[in-house]
């Protein structure tokens, strides 16, 4: 049987740790080849490695995505790797503090509205191009339940995602008719190094989170990735300008 992303070419940033590297892998069994990114290089040629290890095709890109340039040469790399991008999946992300709106200092916040934000927006300058060339593809952005509602705490964060899913929707219009699908996922709370990292900053924050999440739980990177897969398959070919909350319940109370 033919995996959802048979013959696709997709390119992940972050995809050297939690979500991003569950989406690699996912993407890899069902049938992509994998363009890796990532600003952390043993991080993006580990996931290299287990895709490679299971029969898979993957390449690694080292990329900082709040630098134009680099994103630039990181989309010219996969395409001179694989011949075009099908998917792209511009996940990478950082936390920033976590202190109140005015405790933030100013350089905190330009460094995560540069990666979280910018650099997005950065990806989908340079992706969207080559996908016109080939007649089309599927952008998946990573935004946040933190970009639906507010949180204490996080208001570069908060405000970053919150902008994801404005450019996400922006341009799933301006590139409908043009055979180009751009879509975000929300996450809750799910268990990966950053959220690790965030608890370690705010140890009372990790005291609420479960009893936060109406399924009791934390999520899983790999229950992001079959949402992203999705939203990067065929399946999904009616969909665009749609944030889908991944968050097991969070945002619904």
């Amino acid at each position: 049987m033919a995996g959802q992303l048979d013959g696709k070419v997709a390119l992940v940033t972050g995809g050297g740790s939690g979500i991003g590297r569950a989406t690699c892998l996912a993407m890899a069994r069902e049938g992509a080849k994998v363009a890796v990114a990532d600003v952390v290089v043993e991080g993006g040629q580990e996931t290299v490695r287990l895709i490679q290890d299971a029969g898979g095709e993957a390449t690694f890109i080292k990329a900082d995505v709040s630098n134009a340039a680099e994103v630039e040469a990181m989309v010219q790399q996969a395409v001179a790797s694989y011949g075009r991008v099908d998917c792209a999946f511009n996940n990478a992300g950082i936390e920033g503090p976590v202190c109140s709106t005015a405790e933030y200092t100013e350089e905190d916040f330009d460094r995560v509205v540069a990666i979280d934000l910018t650099g997005v927006w950065l990806c989908m300058k340079y992706e969207i191009p080559v996908m016109l060339e080939h007649g089309g593809g599927a952008i998946v952005n990573t935004a946040s339940v933190a970009g639906l509602v507010g949180f204490q705490g996080i208001s570069a964060y908060a405000a970053s995602k919150h902008g994801v899913n404005g450019l996400t929707k922006t341009a799933a219009l301006e590139y409908a008719k043009a055979g180009i699908r751009v879509n975000s996922v929300c996450p809750g709370v799910i268990e990966t190094p950053m959220v690790k990292r965030a608890f370690e900053k705010s140890p009372a924050m990790e005291e609420g989170v479960a009893t936060m999440e109406p399924v009791g739980r934390l999520g899983q990177p790999e229950e992001i990735a079959q949402a992203v897969v999705w939203l990067c398959s065929d399946a999904a070919s009616f969909v665009t300008g749609h944030p889908m909350t991944v968050d097991g319940g969070l945002v619904s109370q």
